[in-house]
């Protein structure tokens, strides 16, 4: 008998049909992936899986659980079925924990709300998941807060609340998008031990296929809220037959010819860089103890290259962007653009300050909600002692947002308007409008699903050839580095372990940490479409 069976599921939100027919099977130990583009529907099925649905939603159909059906179910026994008998993991792992609560009492909570032992043994019940999930109380107390942790680590404190009661069911929504490669590769480890160990289904929610061809047994592809294909996973990575799937496919290890660099002269120098941050005191008159976050790091950045910078969370990359754009004063060294220092005595050097521009992470949190896209693209222009005005102005907006793809007419709309890769070609219109000679881009496609990641990585190769665009991409995803940048740095602990020719690096890493990072990463099956 099957775990899980979802047979016929439709789901509408006033006049907008969300899911159509949906039918899915999941078996216990069995670890089924649901993939697709952003708004394909797959976070909404496990959603409806849960019966956390948005109020005006409706659905029909069957779900059913361990042959309950759930669709039926009232708030109340929903409520007694979540987290005993489903668990579930949520992308982001800041937001779904409570960071007023230590991780030992949210792990405690899940079981005291359903009084399933009382408080000594739930208490010794979270220090057992806790040391299940790689964060023995010896050095991880339950009197930890959520941001005494590393990302990796609050996603497993996340995993501990939702297998605390060996839930039978166990549905994990893209648990790894923004955790490094080597962070991610322990996480899907751990989760596949989790069903091994305890017999339960796993429900694996992503948009990458290279995430799951080795951890999945069934993969679902959703598109516009249908299953368009599924199957075995060998079987249909092997015999894929919807263009659809061959798209995703393709997306995953989608690469770009950027334009060659014509002339190599120095831009940014960095030379010797320490960054310490003061730890707090342990005693009263104790001696100030400091962190080492960047130690002692050199390379330069020549006109019209692109440079990769990887490693893992933790390692110094944000904090030497800080640096770089004059965010953050050092304690040694110094960091020159174009023979000018980032910092004039201790105060940031405007005249530099507005040679660079960075590209974040999250598009849609680096911009005003409440301001137009034509406002928020010249910001920068607050930079210049000169900014352009009247029809110079509306020009150069409209001539950026046409070099990334968009309308002039787009100028005039909000940022909630659009989509996730819409957005994010906004934030590059953005550092592009002043013409600076450094872009910094700072995780600026870990966030978007596989086929928008590959028109971004298009678009970039475009700008390069256009505008002889010089940056610094910072990145986990060593497949998008691979393919973006023309050399390549790694970074661990504070030092630059390796860098060199970017194909150099990868095919013939010479530092222990690089291959482990390479050996880390997610990658899809050389596969001979149709051949057994």
């Amino acid at each position: 008998m099957s775990l899980l069976e979802i047979r016929n599921l439709s789901l509408s939100i006033g006049a907008h049909d969300i899911l159509k027919g949906v039918d899915l099977t999941l078996g216990p130990g069995e670890i089924v992936a649901v993939t697709g583009e952003s708004g394909s529907g797959k976070s909404m099925t496990a959603l409806a899986v849960m019966q956390l649905l948005p109020q005006a939603a409706r659905a029909q159909g069957s779900i059913q659980l361990d042959g309950q059906e759930l669709l039926d179910l009232p708030e109340e026994q929903m409520c007694a079925l979540r987290g005993q008998s489903i668990g579930m993991v949520f992308q982001e792992p800041m937001t779904a924990l409570n960071p007023v609560k230590t991780i030992g009492d949210q792990v405690m909570e899940t079981i005291l709300i359903h009084k399933a032992m009382p408080p000594a043994q739930a208490e010794e019940r979270a220090r057992e998941v806790l040391t299940r999930v790689g964060l023995p109380p010896d050095r991880f107390p339950l009197s930890r807060f959520p941001h005494e942790l590393s990302g990796g680590q609050r996603q497993r404190v996340v995993i501990a609340m939702a297998i605390a009661l060996r839930p039978r069911l166990l549905i994990a929504d893209e648990p790894t998008t923004a955790l490094d490669v080597t962070t991610q590769a322990q996480i899907l480890d751990l989760l596949q031990g989790l069903v091994t160990e305890y017999g339960m289904g796993m429900l694996m929610i992503t948009h990458d296929l290279a995430v799951v061809a080795d951890l999945a047994d069934q993969i679902v592809v959703m598109r516009n809220g249908e299953v368009v294909e599924t199957g075995h996973t060998r079987h249909l990575l092997r015999h894929m037959q919807h263009p659809y799937t061959q798209m995703l496919f393709e997306a995953s290890d989608h690469q770009v010819t950027l334009p060659p660099v014509s002339d190599l002269q120095p831009l940014l120098a960095v030379a010797d860089v320490v960054r310490d941050y003061r730890k707090p005191r342990t005693r009263l008159f104790s001696k100030p103890e400091f962190h080492r976050a960047v130690d002692g790091v050199s390379f330069t950045l020549h006109r019209g290259e692109r440079l990769g910078l990887v490693g893992e969370s933790g390692c110094g990359k944000s904090t030497l962007t800080r640096a770089i754009l004059g965010l953050e004063e050092v304690q040694r060294g110094h960091i020159l653009l174009d023979g000018n220092p980032v910092f004039s005595g201790h105060t940031p050097n405007r005249a530099v300050r507005r040679k660079m521009q960075v590209v974040f992470q999250d598009p849609f949190g680096s911009f005003n909600p409440r301001h137009k896209v034509d406002r928020l693209i010249t910001e920068p222009f607050y930079l210049l002692d000169t900014p352009p005005r009247g029809a110079e102005r509306s020009d150069r907006i409209a001539e950026m947002l046409t070099a990334v793809g968009l309308s002039p007419d787009d100028a005039g709309k909000y940022i909630h308007e659009f989509s996730g890769g819409q957005r994010q070609r906004i934030a590059i219109a953005r550092a592009l409008i002043i013409r600076p000679e450094l872009i910094l881009f700072d995780e600026a496609v870990s966030a978007l699903d596989v086929s928008v990641r590959a028109q971004i990585l298009d678009l970039l190769a475009e700008l390069c050839e256009a505008y002889e665009l010089t940056y610094l991409f910072i990145s986990h995803d060593l497949n998008v580095v691979r393919t973006i940048t023309d050399r390549v740095m790694v970074m661990q602990a504070g030092k630059i372990v390796e860098q060199g020719d970017t194909e150099r690096v990868f095919t013939d890493p010479q530092h222990p940490y690089t291959e482990a990072l390479l050996a880390a990463a997610p990658r899809l099956p050389k596969i001979t479409q149709g051949v057994a």
